[in-house]
């Protein structure tokens, strides 16, 4: 195997790849990085046994040539140490060579490297092609659906199906749905009305790939009972898919309520976020207390002492009411909500409430209260 190829095109795929290989794992196997300069150009791929990356370094891009002096084959080399080389080293091209499966030879006509190397058949098999159903979506659109929505699924591996973000395609719409069972967010799209299917995938894992679209337009996904493929600019990602029935939400959605709070989203988070300092537990309760002509944002600890804040910019229509509850909860949605305005809805003091964007109906954010005595 050798070729040499444009260093910042490298460099690229090699990061890309490089996100899925583990700092560490159980199979030092995966330390590894898998060149394989085939027809397609140069394909590398990393894995960390959830998630596998592979980036396609093609022969040309536009009018550039990409790879020359090719003589085809597959290799696999430390991760890390490719990585870290191909970054410092300063030439605009850099040529490899694979001696005896054993050697890899990196020089860039001012700096020489020799890495040691592996059969590329002591990878384990990773099966990277589509299967089951396939949708193609703006990689903005999805990336607005994870963003709105996978915050809210929880950290802890107890329940593991509630680490996950729950994907449904049904008519002509995709919805994402996550919850911690404290805090629930939905969002959903438009998508092509044909497509039906439901995955429950790692909520990190989407966060973290979509976080990889850079400058792509589109990109397609590929849905089967163990996995999911995301198919976008020479990448492809491949995610597992938790097992598992996912709880039923719809239902526990209010639609209607008793009281409601139309306020300027940056005050109100600016208000949450002072009032909360002296808070010392772990959830840094805030309590809203609302009557037409007045809105108050406090929050006190038996150690620190107590804080209170007045709302300015507001609408309250409804009783007297006092409402209690984890911040952190409250300041994602409403940052979720991407808007000017936040409405939040009540139907009583310990009954979920819903954030909401006034302009918005396709993203719904859902809060139990906390008892403060």
């Amino acid at each position: 195997m050798r070729f040499t190829i444009d260093k910042e095109q490298f460099q690229k795929g090699l990061a890309a790849a490089a996100r899925a290989v583990p700092s560490k794992s159980t199979l030092p196997i995966l330390a590894n990085l898998m060149l394989d300069l085939n027809e397609k150009g140069l394909e590398v791929t990393g894995s960390n046994s959830e998630i596998t990356i592979r980036c396609t370094v093609p022969y040309r891009k536009d009018d550039k040539e990409i790879i020359r002096n090719v003589g085809l084959g597959s290799t696999l080399v430390n991760a890390k140490k490719l990585v870290d080389i191909i970054r410092a080293m300063e030439g605009e091209e850099v040529s490899i060579e694979v001696i005896d499966d054993a050697i890899m030879k990196i020089d860039d006509d001012r700096s020489s490297f020799r890495l040691n190397c592996i059969k590329a058949e002591e990878y384990p098999d990773i099966d990277l092609e589509p299967s089951g159903t396939l949708l193609d979506i703006s990689c903005a659109t999805l990336t607005g659906l994870v963003e709105q929505s996978a915050f809210a699924a929880s950290l802890r591996e107890q329940r593991q199906i509630l680490t996950a973000l729950h994907l449904e395609a049904e008519n002509g719409k995709l919805i994402a749905t996550a919850t911690d069972s404290a805090r629930l967010a939905r969002k959903e799209v438009a998508i092509d009305s044909e497509v039906r299917f439901t995955a429950n995938i790692p909520a990190r894992l989407i966060s973290d790939i979509v976080k990889m679209f850079d400058n792509a337009q589109t990109v397609t996904l590929s849905v089967s009972d163990r996995k999911m493929l995301f198919d976008f600019d020479r990448t492809v990602v491949s995610s597992r898919l938790i097992p598992g029935d996912y709880p039923l939400t719809r239902s526990i959605i209010p639609q209607n309520f008793n009281d409601t709070l139309e306020a300027n989203a940056g005050e109100l988070l600016s208000a949450m976020n002072r009032v909360r300092i002296v808070s010392n537990e772990s959830e840094a309760v805030v309590t809203l207390s609302m009557r037409e002509e007045e809105v108050e944002v406090s929050a006190k600890s038996d150690a620190s002492g107590s804080a209170l804040e007045k709302i300015s910019t507001f609408q309250y229509t409804g009783d007297r009411l006092e409402v209690s509850f984890n911040s952190q909860f409250v300041i994602d949605a409403i940052r979720a909500l991407r808007s000017e305005d936040v409405v939040i809805c009540f139907l009583g003091e310990m009954k979920p409430f819903v954030v909401k964007n006034p302009k918005d109906d396709s993203v719904v954010e859902l809060i139990t209260p906390m008892r403060t005595f």
